[in-house]
C-alpha cells in the first residue's frame, strides 16, 4: 500500500468545542458606560477599562428575547431586575447547552444557561452580581453571623446563620451577606426547616469584600455605535479592502462575485460589504434551500435581495430531508448525513451553473473563527478542496459576534427577526447543532413543525429501544454521546445504548468502477454501522486528509486519488485508473474495517517504527507523522482475520 500524497491540514483529533482566541478581551468607557472595541473611546477621549472574557471569547450583544428570560428569573427568583434598560452583553462558554456570562456596565453580574435537566433557563449570579442585588432585594438572601472564618467553598450550619429569608428552598441559589463580605450559595434546605437540620445549611460558593455598584448612565445604542465609530470604520473598510484586492486580481477581475447568503447575521454583513466593494460588479447572492429551513429565514433572504436589487439564486435539493430521515435516522453532531443531501448537492449544482460560464467561482462567504474550533484557522482566502475551482473569501473571519452587530446597526441593515425571538444561529430547524434551549422556541413559534420532527423522533425512539426522555433532553443530537452527555444521562437515569445489532459494520459497493465525469475512474460504497471518530483515527495512513464538519465530509486527496467519506456512510473513490481506483478501495475498506473492528490490543503501537500509533478510548488513532510503512496493518489481528469479520 503506497501512501497517497495529499496537501491539506489534517483534522483536529481535540474534543475542544471551541477555538482558543487570542483576542479575549474587549474595554469598557466607564464615562460613558459603554463596551469598546479598543482601548479609547470616541465619545469622550478616554482610555477603556480592559474586560477579559472567556473563550471562546465571541461575545455578543442581549437579544430582546434573552432580555426577558433574564427579567423573568430575576424579578422571580430575587424579586427585582436593578438592571433595567442597560446595554447587556452576553458572552458564550462552554456547557451542556446554551450558556452565557452576564456582562452589565463593564461587570460580570452572572451566568445565564440552559439547564437540560429541568429543560428551563436557570441564572447564578457572580460576587459582584450579589452584591448588587444584595443592595436591591431581601428576597433569596441568608445572613451569617460575623466571623473569622474562610467562607469561601465551605457548608455552614445554621449556628452561624443571623437570619434566613422564608422564600428559600432546597437548593436554591441564594445571596449571602456575614459582614462587610457579599457573595452567594446554594441552599441544602428550605428555610422553614433550617433551625432542625442538623449538620450544613449553605454550601458558600464565594464571596468577596469589595463592593460593586451600578454606573449612573444608561446609554442606548446609538451611544454605543458613536464610542466606536473609528474602529467600526475600519473594521469595514478593512474588509471591503480585502474583497477588492482578491475579487480584482486580473485573472478574477471580469468574474461574477457571489456571496454566500444564508439569511444569517454573517452572510447579511459579507452581502452589505460585497456590495460595498464593488459597486460596477455583477454580484449575486446563492442561498441554499435546505427544505428545512425556519419560514422566517427564507422570507427574509427572498425579501433583503428584492428589497436590495441583489439576484438571489436559490437552490434545492432534488432529495430532500424528509425523503432520507427514515433510511438514514436523525442527523447527528457526529453524523450530519442531512449536510450532503440538503447543502452539498444543491451547492455543487449553483457552482457547477457558475463555472459553466467562468473559470472560477468566486464565493464571498461570512465564517468566523471565533465560532468553533474547525474554523479557527481559515484563511482570508481559500480554493475549496471539496469543489474544484471555486476560490472562497472570507472577509470577516477575524469579526467577534459584537462587531457583526454594531456593524449591522451602524448601517442600519434589516436583519433576520429569528435573532430578537432567542436564536443565536439560524439554521435548520431541527439541526443537531443547535442547542436544547433554541429547539425549545420551535415549539413556541412554529408548533407544526415541531410535532412533526418530534412524533418522527419518539417513534425512532421506540423502535431503537430508546425512552421519550432520551429525547426529551435532546440526546438524539448525539451518534456517539460525549462524556459530560453521558454523565447527566446517568445522573437523569436515561438509557443511551440502542437495541443490540442495529449498527453492525459492513461495506457494500453500491457503484462498481465506472468512468468519472471528471475524469478517472470511481468506485462507491455505503458504509453500515460507521463511526467518523473511528475513522479519522485511521486515515492518516492513506493520506493527509481535509474535513468538513459542516457538511459531515472527511476527505483524502492527492493529485491523482480522491477519497471522500461522508458522515451519511457515503464512501466515493476516485483515481486516475481502474487498477488504482481498485487499490485505493481496498486500502480503504482494510483501514475502515481495522478502524470500526479495533479491540485496542495495541499490537499496532509496538510495530510502528515512528511511533505515530496510539490507543484511545479503545480504538486505534494513528497521527499525521505516519510514513504509510504499513507495518501496523501487517501486525493487526483484525486485518489478519478479516475475511472472517467482513
Amino acid at each position: 500500500m503506497s501512501r497517497m500524497a495529499g496537501k491539506g491540514h489534517a483534522p483536529k483529533k481535540s474534543v475542544q468545542r471551541y477555538a482558543s482566541n487570542e483576542k479575549d478581551y474587549i474595554f469598557w468607557c466607564e464615562e460613558c458606560n459603554v463596551p469598546l472595541l479598543e482601548k479609547d473611546c470616541n465619545t469622550c477621549g478616554r482610555e477603556g477599562k480592559r474586560i477579559d472574557l472567556s473563550q471562546p471569547a465571541d461575545v455578543r450583544f442581549c437579544s430582546p428575547y434573552e432580555r426577558s428570560v433574564l427579567y423573568d428569573l430575576l424579578t422571580g427568583t430575587f424579586g427585582c431586575d436593578p438592571l433595567g434598560e442597560r446595554i447587556v452583553l452576553l458572552n458564550k462558554i462552554p456547557g451542556d447547552d446554551k450558556t452565557d456570562e452576564v456582562i452589565v456596565d463593564g461587570l460580570l453580574f452572572g451566568t445565564l444557561r440552559f439547564d437540560i435537566q429541568n429543560m428551563d433557563y436557570v441564572f447564578e449570579p457572580s460576587v459582584d452580581g450579589a452584591n448588587i442585588l444584595l443592595g436591591h432585594t431581601v428576597h433569596k438572601t441568608l445572613i451569617l453571623k460575623r466571623n473569622s472564618r474562610h467562607l469561601n467553598g465551605k457548608k455552614v450550619n445554621y449556628d452561624l446563620v443571623e437570619s434566613i429569608s422564608s422564600d428559600i428552598l432546597e437548593g436554591d441559589v441564594i445571596l449571602v451577606r456575614s459582614g462587610n463580605l457579599t457573595g452567594f450559595g446554594i441552599s441544602y434546605c428550605d428555610a422553614k426547616d433550617a433551625s432542625s437540620v442538623e449538620g450544613p445549611v449553605l454550601r458558600v460558593r464565594r464571596t468577596d469584600s469589595r463592593h460593586a455598584s451600578l454606573n449612573r448612565k444608561v446609554p442606548a445604542m446609538d451611544d454605543v455605535i458613536a464610542a466606536n465609530l473609528p474602529y467600526i470604520r475600519t473594521m469595514g473598510k478593512n474588509a471591503i479592502n480585502t474583497i477588492k484586492g482578491i475579487a480584482n486580481q486580473k485573472e478574477y477581475k471580469k468574474l461574477p462575485v457571489n456571496v454566500s447568503f444564508s439569511g444569517g447575521k454573517d452572510s447579511l454583513v459579507v452581502l452589505d460589504l460585497t456590495l460595498s466593494a464593488l459597486k460596477n460588479r455583477e454580484v449575486r447572492a446563492f442561498f441554499l434551500n435546505t427544505g428545512i429551513e425556519f419560514p422566517e429565514t427564507v422570507e427574509f433572504a427572498r425579501k433583503y435581495c428584492r428589497d436590495n436589487g441583489v439576484e438571489l439564486i436559490e437552490k434545492k435539493a432534488v432529495s430532500d430531508f424528509w425523503d432520507n430521515v427514515d433510511t438514514f435516522g436523525p442527523p447527528a453532531k457526529d453524523f450530519r448525513w442531512c449536510c450532503k443531501i440538503c447543502k452539498l448537492a444543491p451547492a455543487n449544482t449553483a457552482i457547477e451553473e457558475c463555472l459553466e460560464k467562468a473559470p472560477t467561482c468566486i464565493t464571498v462567504d461570512g465564517k468566523r473563527r471565533y465560532e468553533s474550533f474547525s474554523r479557527a484557522n481559515i484563511s482570508t482566502s481559500e480554493k475549496n478542496p471539496f469543489v474544484p475551482g471555486q476560490l472562497n473569501i472570507f472577509p470577516i473571519k477575524d469579526w467577534k459576534a459584537i462587531e457583526v452587530w454594531l456593524y449591522i446597526y451602524w448601517r442600519e441593515l434589516e436583519y433576520n427577526p429569528l435573532y430578537d425571538m432567542g436564536f443565536e444561529r439560524v439554521g435548520c430547524y431541527l439541526c443537531p447543532a443547535a442547542l436544547s434551549a433554541e429547539y425549545q422556541r420551535l415549539r413556541v413559534l412554529h408548533p407544526e413543525l415541531y410535532e412533526r420532527w418530534e412524533s418522527f423522533l419518539l417513534q425512532w425512539a421506540e423502535e431503537n429501544g430508546l425512552s421519550e426522555e432520551f429525547i426529551r433532553h435532546g440526546l438524539w443530537r448525539w451518534k456517539e454521546l460525549p462524556p459530560k452527555m453521558l454523565k447527566l444521562s446517568e445522573e437523569i437515569g436515561i438509557r443511551t445504548s440502542a437495541k443490540a445489532g442495529t449498527s453492525s459494520f459492513s461495506i457494500n459497493i453500491t457503484s462498481g468502477i465506472s468512468p468519472c465525469k471528471a475524469g478517472g475512474y470511481s468506485i462507491e460504497a455505503s458504509i453500515h454501522g460507521f463511526s467518523m471518530k473511528r475513522t479519522m483515527g485511521v486515515m492518516n495512513i492513506i493520506g493527509k486528509m481535509v474535513l468538513s464538519e459542516e457538511l459531515g465530509l472527511l476527505m483524502v486527496r492527492s493529485d491523482t486519488s480522491t477519497v471522500k467519506i461522508f458522515s451519511s456512510g457515503s464512501l466515493v473513490v476516485n483515481s486516475e485508473g481502474k487498477e488504482s481506483a481498485d487499490q485505493l478501495f481496498n486500502d480503504v475498506s482494510r483501514q475502515l474495517l481495522k478502524a470500526h473492528r479495533c479491540t485496542g490490543c495495541g499490537i499496532c503501537i509496538k510495530a510502528c517504527p515512528v511511533n505515530a500509533i496510539d490507543v484511545r478510548d479503545g480504538y486505534v488513532h494513528v497521527s499525521d507523522s505516519c510514513i504509510g510503512c504499513g507495518k501496523c496493518d501487517d501486525a493487526c489481528v483484525v486485518l489478519k482475520y478479516k475475511d472472517k469479520l467482513a
